[in-house]
């Protein structure tokens, strides 16, 4: 159900007319009880709103108000700042334009919040009458005559009348053709003034059930990502347990047998320190020992002693003393440290003992 709410003129204060089922069901004077489940729609005094019509354009809203309002300065006397312009479509190649004061678009819209009414569109009167094919129309709407043309709407006043149409008299339209355009306007109204900076604020409102599905979905949500966790924490728990199995396994087989395995890693070390020795270890140390003799000709070694704390004793001969300091320096750049003893000479060659040792550090 739709309220048509005519705001007052002159004299004339407050009339509506109730809209239900496609027809008029109720009419009276004042402010009547708005239902709670209908809208309220006001209707502008004719002689309050400037009509016109033309074509505009029809992909922007913005573009078309923009056109209406370049019409409207030029049609007007008043400042465009102090008007409002809205733009309507019927459905046909020319649109209709409604201007009327900014001023008094506020003192209707705040005159009707005062009242505890806040409609959904502000229609001009002359726009609730059927557009006529040519020529006038003319019916009264809340005791008030109003005319309409095919590109004017305006009130009904005898000498203005006379001078639009030119002497012609207006067709008087029939009450069941009136209703049938009434009832076409609220379902689709043809032109509403409450546009721009007047346009009618959408009231929030919590949408108690949308809530509640949201925060069921970011449950489930959560849920879902720590299962993903925890199964993720097992299966790196379970390949931990099977490296390490898999880690004890192969330590069994570099132990010697029968060794209960403890600690892998640290009995694989000690082992392999075992076997390798103090030290760099024996290999590493005289492979070094090796290479630096080879680098230095004329040198050889007699024996060599590996003792317990790494260090080895090395018993070499040479052909001149000379030869033994380069054989000492070459050890020196391989990254051992050494302490030579005495070298004496017998026999055309030179014999002495080395004690080698890694350097401090490496």
């Amino acid at each position: 159900m739709t309220t048509l709410l005519f705001l007052p003129a002159g004299e004339t204060g407050y009339r509506w007319m109730r809209v239900a089922d496609a027809r008029v069901v109720e009419e009276g004077e004042g402010i009547p009880d708005i239902a709670a489940d209908g809208e309220t729609i006001a209707v502008a005094p004719a002689d309050a709103v400037t009509l016109h019509w033309a074509e505009l354009p029809s992909r922007s809203a913005a573009q078309a108000t923009a056109a209406a309002r370049i019409l409207a300065s030029e049609a007007s006397a008043s400042p465009l700042a102090e008007l409002h312009v809205a733009v309507g479509d019927e459905g046909a190649s020319d649109r209709p334009i409604g201007v009327v004061g900014a001023a008094t678009m506020r003192d209707w819209l705040l005159m009707l919040a005062e009242a505890g009414v806040d409609p959904v569109a502000v229609i001009p009167a002359p726009m609730l009458l059927p557009r006529p094919e040519e020529g006038y129309a003319r019916a009264e709407l809340a005791g008030s005559g109003v005319v309409r043309g095919t590109s004017s709407g305006f009130a009904d006043e005898a000498r203005l009348t006379e001078l639009v149409t030119g002497g012609t008299a207006p067709a008087t339209i029939d009450r069941d053709t009136l209703e049938a355009a009434i009832v076409a306007a609220v379902a689709s109204p043809p032109l509403d003034l409450r546009q721009g900076p007047f346009a009618r604020r959408r009231r929030f409102a919590i949408d108690w059930g949308l809530i509640r599905r949201l925060a069921l979905l970011s449950l489930t949500i959560l849920a879902v990502t720590l299962a993903i966790s925890l199964v993720r924490i097992a299966k790196y728990s379970f390949g931990a347990d099977a490296l390490e199995a898999e880690a004890n396994t192969v330590a069994v087989t570099g132990l010697p047998r029968g060794e209960t395995v403890v600690d892998a890693s640290r009995q694989l070390d000690e082992r392999l320190s075992r076997v390798r020795g103090p030290g760099l270890g024996f290999t590493s140390t005289t492979a070094a020992v090796f290479a630096a003799v080879r680098a230095t000709p004329g040198t050889e070694v007699t024996a060599l002693d590996f003792q317990a704390n790494g260090d080895l004793r090395l018993s070499v001969a040479v052909e001149r003393e000379a030869l033994a300091t380069d054989l000492k320096r070459a050890l020196e750049a391989a990254g051992l440290s050494v302490r030579a003893g005495v070298f004496q000479a017998a026999a055309g060659r030179v014999t002495g003992e080395l004690t080698i040792s890694p350097e401090s550090g490496r």
